[in-house]
């Protein structure tokens, strides 16, 4: 098995639940290798749900809107809503302590702040998939199409720009085999296949994308560093879910307005 087929297939399984073959057990570099993956992984992710939308653009928008999330939780398995659940609990039970918040992290139960983070998140999908589907639009489309890739090139600005909490684990291994030139590349390369391209159908679209994943990067990458003094895996998660929302929300709030 060629090694850029096998990196594609840890990150496929890694971070959906599609039917792939098994690559077997990864060692760390090839971890490190596959996280550049990650962003490709993403816009196969979006070419399905904006495929769906055009299917359904004739269909009701709450219920399409309701299908298309259905199918996007189903297909990352819940893997950063997790972690996004995991972090509120953490962050609100962890009363400023790095010690016990990571305690908590490591709880797989789910406590009342975590389900609360979790309906707030769909809640906000879901609006913003409604939205979309409501005003139907080719820069519409294209955003939904890039809305997991960018959410997933996250991952790679996280791990380039920031230390990991724990010496330990699955992400620490793969930060130290990250090739970190080559994940520089990927990403830079993830954002300008999508804002190319949209800068030509819709700059309201551009800028419903760019500036709510900027925000939520810096913010939510200062609070990891105030508590943790790095990211972990479920930190990464929610980095995530809240960017992927917060695109979601801004395209619903601005295309049908300037539609």
């Amino acid at each position: 098995m060629g090694r850029a087929r096998r990196s594609f297939l840890i990150a496929g399984r890694f971070l959906t639940r599609w039917p792939m073959p098994d690559p077997g057990l990864p060692t760390a570099e090839q971890l490190g290798q596959a996280a550049l993956f990650y962003p490709l992984i993403g816009l196969l992710l979006g070419a399905l749900l904006a495929g769906l939308a055009l299917l359904l653009r004739d269909a009701p928008p709450l219920p399409a809107a309701a299908l298309l999330l259905i199918i996007w939780v189903w297909s990352t398995g819940g893997l950063h809503l997790d972690g996004l659940a995991d972090c509120a609990d953490a962050w609100v039970g962890g009363l400023g302590s790095r010690e016990r918040t990571l305690e908590i992290l490591k709880d797989p139960r789910s406590g009342a702040m975590g389900v609360v983070a979790l309906l707030l998140v769909l809640i906000g999908k879901f609006a913003g998939l409604a939205a979309l589907l409501d005003v139907p639009s080719r820069a519409g489309v294209w955003a939904l199409l890039c809305v997991p890739a960018l959410g997933r090139a996250q991952l790679l600005a996280l791990t380039l720009t920031t230390p990991y909490a724990r010496p330990e684990g699955m992400g620490a291994a793969m930060q130290r085999h990250l090739p970190r030139r080559a994940a520089s590349a990927v990403l830079m390369l993830t954002w300008a296949f999508v804002l190319l391209p949209l800068s030509a159908l819709s700059w309201v679209a551009v800028v419903a994308l760019s500036v709510p994943a900027l925000l939520v990067f810096v913010r939510w990458r200062r609070s990891l560093r105030q508590r943790l003094g790095g990211y972990t895996g479920d930190g990464a998660g929610a980095l995530v879910e809240l960017t992927e929302t917060g695109m979601l929300l801004a395209l619903g709030l601005l295309l049908p307005v300037t539609a």
